[in-house]
């Protein structure tokens, strides 16, 4: 038997090579019925697009660039399932080009690296465009772009209210009693430039603590890394005033004061409260308190806001808000 075609399974449909290849591109101007009996004929050939003749036959790589600060945390491997999941509904593969240091970064904002020979770009946290302008007539990238996890105007974005996250993080930690506490994320890539992420959540927890007349006692600084997470847990912990409440910026960093306190024979819940925010999925086996974010989500529609670019859209910058939900589990009862 000879591997079936795209004429096989446009014979099949009883429709016209162009409308297969409509429905595989995910067009939008083809008839649910029509998309239908299309996607019914690939099924029953088992036909398998070949992604040479389609990228010749379009004049498109087919390809989404995906700039990220690293690839080794849970966060963003959630974030890349979301972006994943929408891509390749579209027949879209992705290509993953983290920042890691300053040299990539560098090179990423200096250079036509493959990065920039995708048909669209999503920036993960970290804006870039503004930079790729400044100080150069250079603009490495002039296709559709995306931001997921943060926010600008002039550009479609996918984001999470991180404000507000703190700020019901900070209304919840003040009830708890104790003295409290906050430990805060501080990458090598937040000194290079700039992100809201983590000043949002720090703006909105301060807000909350002083409105509710609490001060907060320490606030201790970390990096993504395992190792250091649990160093500034060692120290927060020998100079805290017990009972205690901390407010940790991410639940990496939460994970790593539940280890501590373990260590130390300490009770969750009496001696100290912790709070940690994503909402990993091990979050819940270990009882952390934490704000959840609808990561796959904020994902899956920063590519859809990608894909319609991709399919002619010409609107203004859309931005797409989701909102963190506080999760109380028995590291703060």
């Amino acid at each position: 038997m000879h591997k079936p075609t795209i004429q096989d399974v446009a014979r099949r449909a009883g429709v016209g090579v162009g409308t297969v290849s409509r429905v595989l591109n995910n067009h939008a101007a083809v008839r649910a019925s029509t998309r239908e009996s299309v996607l019914g004929a690939i099924a029953e050939l088992n036909y398998t697009p070949n992604p040479h003749a389609r990228r010749i036959a379009g004049g498109k790589s087919y390809t989404i660039s995906v700039l990220l600060p690293v690839v080794t945390t849970e966060f963003y491997v959630r974030l890349l399932d979301g972006l994943e999941h929408a891509f390749q509904e579209a027949r879209y593969d992705v290509a993953i080009f983290p920042l890691l240091d300053r040299s990539r970064l560098e090179r990423y904002l200096g250079s036509h690296t493959l990065a920039y020979q995708a048909d669209g770009l999503v920036m993960a946290t970290y804006n870039l465009t503004q930079m790729f302008q400044q100080g150069t007539n250079i603009r490495p990238y002039s296709g559709p772009t995306v931001l997921v996890d943060a926010f600008a105007e002039g550009v479609d974005c996918a984001y999470m209210d991180n404000v507000l996250g703190g700020r019901v993080a900070g209304e919840y930690a003040s009830q708890l009693g104790g003295q409290l506490y906050a430990v805060w994320v501080e990458t090598e890539l937040d000194q290079l430039f700039t992100t809201r992420v983590f000043d949002d959540r720090r703006s909105g927890f301060m807000e909350a603590v002083e409105q509710a007349g609490q001060t907060v006692r320490g606030e201790y600084t970390s990096s993504f890394d395992s190792l250091n997470a649990r160093m500034v847990a060692v120290q927060l912990l020998d100079e805290a005033v017990l009972p205690a409440t901390v407010f940790a910026s991410a639940d990496l960093l939460a994970g790593a004061l539940l280890d501590e306190a373990q260590a130390r024979g300490l009770q969750l819940g009496r001696d100290l409260r912790v709070i940690g925010f994503d909402d990993q999925p091990w979050a819940q086996g270990r009882g952390l308190t934490t704000l959840h974010q609808p990561v796959e989500a904020m994902g899956y529609e920063a590519a859809q806001l990608l894909l319609t670019r991709l399919s002619g859209h010409e609107g203004p910058p859309r931005a797409r808000r989701f909102e963190p939900r506080l999760v109380v589990r028995s590291s703060s009862q």
